[in-house]
């Protein structure tokens, strides 16, 4: 409640620190709860006409937890699940004994009766078919669309993982989800003028993305290092109009190196 003072959000982003589990820090049950009281502090901050955005995991090894637990314990908030959407990595990891595993699950939910704007990709559509009359003509489904491109649907294969050859590139921050991935969401779940929330700020990526977008945004991390990166990577793009550091880093004039500018 402090983070947004009066103000109430539209659209709430978070990108769960599911590595807690991953490493052994916590059970799953212990994720979970803790878990519910983000989801709680975040319905108290959101319009009653709101979007909420879950990054989680699913650990293949462990019976895919925590997925399925979240998935049962929202079943218990206000909010209604509306689709599960998979970002496909093109870098992937695994063994020679089982499928590479390059997903990232995306839990979409609302509250009310919020705004979407359908979103479209850069795939242009050249699968003709589908016929229908339509007025009395025969047309089929590249007529009767509203763009040239394939509208997105709840599996992203059109967004680049980022790495470190791209400019988005922020060094260290190896949960970092891509700008135009967090874009899309807010395209599609907020007006211009909107308030965004992100209680898991890491690389800045959703504070990023709500200034290009024109959008406000209260993002918080319970680190200082990527508290002060957020920020950083704010101002670089005011200054620069870059939108990460590629092969440099946040820290660069601290550590030695050349300057971001």
């Amino acid at each position: 409640m402090r983070l947004c003072g009066r103000r109430r959000a539209t659209l709430a982003i978070h990108d769960l620190p599911y590595n807690f589990i991953a490493f052994g820090r916590r059970r799953a049950g212990e994720f979970i709860a803790w878990c519910e009281r983000v989801v709680s502090h975040t319905d108290a901050v959101l319009k009653p006409d709101s979007s909420l955005y879950l990054w989680i995991g699913a650990d293949q090894k462990a019976g895919f937890e925590p997925l399925p637990e979240l998935m049962l314990m929202m079943r218990q908030t206000p909010f209604a699940s509306r689709s599960l959407i998979t970002l496909r990595n093109q870098r992937g990891y695994g063994t020679q004994k089982n499928w590479m595993c390059v997903r990232q699950e995306l839990l979409y939910y609302t509250q009310g009766r919020p705004c979407f704007t359908p979103q479209y990709t850069e795939i242009p559509k050249s699968v003709r078919g589908y016929y229908k009359q339509v007025n009395g003509h025969r047309t089929e489904n590249t007529e009767r669309g509203r763009g040239p491109t394939i509208r997105a649907g709840n599996v992203w294969f059109d967004i680049q993982q980022v790495f470190y050859r791209m400019e988005e590139n922020v060094n260290g921050c190896y949960a970092q989800k891509p700008l135009k991935a967090i874009t899309r969401i807010i395209e599609a779940s907020s007006g211009r003028g909107d308030t965004v929330l992100d209680f898991f700020a890491h690389s800045g990526t959703t504070l990023l993305a709500a200034e290009m977008t024109g959008r406000t945004c209260f993002t918080m991390d319970i680190d200082p290092i990527f508290c002060e990166i957020a920020i950083r990577r704010l101002e670089h793009f005011r200054r620069t109009g870059r939108t990460g550091w590629q092969n440099s880093n946040p820290f660069a004039r601290e550590l030695g190196g050349e300057d971001d500018e």
